[in-house]
């Protein structure tokens, strides 16, 4: 299936709906892990409930739905990675360590489908690796918060690569449906060893503000019912590394939104944002880099 203008219109304003999940879970009040337990309860039930009303079907084999469980334990480490990052260091840390999920999808996916991994596509995340290691040689302040961010994005890239496999026998929807209870799921399964190893003063935070409600809300139903089953929808069209190096956008919507809400708590040292610009530069280059590589190639021989 070609890829149209308003395929690629589609990407970037889900790209821009994630950048904003970065703001909306600093602002929420309650750890990272209770957050995403609730983020994933709330994504099921929308997603649900619009499966109802499109009348799509909830059937699947007893081989996909293991699979999609265990995908849906991938997502909840990539959320609460991310989100993590984000509240022990800022939005623009684990944003910019979740910009490597194009150098892992780079690897992944050719593994998962058994292509000749592209040397184009390695280079650029190498790039992309190059700039986080500027923005950590510099007296960083929050390494375990972008450790945080890089394992977020790996994660991302192994999820989006299994799922870019699945959509072609299963429905986006019903992929979203079953990975969001398979995360909610294994969290509530992870909160006994979390509440008496990691969270603080081992209790658990599980009573959200209103205000929270409501971010929490945005986040299950815009930036997951939407837009996670949108983009899984894309994978048609689009490579899954291709999207990932779309994703390293993200940052620049979410740094600019941070520093509308924050204000100067986001500002960094001029050595992060050479890093994260390094690392950005990678993702306008690569379409025009990938048009002139298949340019050459396809140039008949003289």
């Amino acid at each position: 299936m070609i890829a149209t203008n308003r395929d690629y219109f589609k990407l970037h304003f889900i790209v821009f709906l994630w950048g904003f999940t970065a703001v909306l879970g600093k602002l929420i009040s309650i750890p990272s892990v209770e957050m995403v337990l609730y983020r994933t309860l709330l994504a099921a039930v929308g997603m649900g409930v619009v499966m109802l009303f499109v009348k799509t079907s909830f059937s699947i084999t007893r081989q996909d739905f293991i699979k999609l469980s265990l995908i849906g334990i991938i997502v909840a480490i990539h959320w609460i990675t991310f989100f993590a990052a984000g509240k022990i260091s800022n939005p623009s840390t684990s944003l910019v360590g979740f910009a490597t999920c194009a150098f892992w999808a780079a690897l992944f996916e050719p593994i998962a489908k058994r292509k000749k991994i592209q040397l184009l596509e390695i280079g650029l995340g190498v790039v992309g690796l190059v700039g986080l290691a500027i923005i950590l040689a510099f007296d960083f302040a929050y390494p375990l918060g972008l450790f945080l961010g890089v394992i977020s994005g790996m994660t991302a890239a192994l999820f989006s690569v299994i799922n870019s496999k699945l959509i072609y026998r299963v429905n986006a929807y019903t992929i979203t449906f079953y990975e969001m209870i398979g995360a909610c799921l294994s969290i509530l399964l992870f909160l006994p060893l979390y509440k008496n190893s990691l969270a603080t003063h081992h209790e658990l935070n599980l009573v959200p503000t209103f205000v929270d409600w409501i971010y929490i809300a945005l986040m299950a139903w815009a930036c997951s019912v939407y837009a996670y089953a949108a983009a899984i929808d894309l994978m048609r069209k689009l490579s899954v590394f291709f999207i990932q190096l779309a994703l390293n956008l993200e940052p620049v919507y979410g740094i600019i939104l941070a520093l509308l809400v924050f204000g100067r708590q986001e500002v960094m040292n001029t050595n992060f944002y050479i890093g994260a610009l390094i690392i950005l530069g990678a993702v306008i280059a690569y379409p025009f880099l990938k048009k002139k590589t298949e340019g050459q190639l396809n140039t008949p021989a003289q």
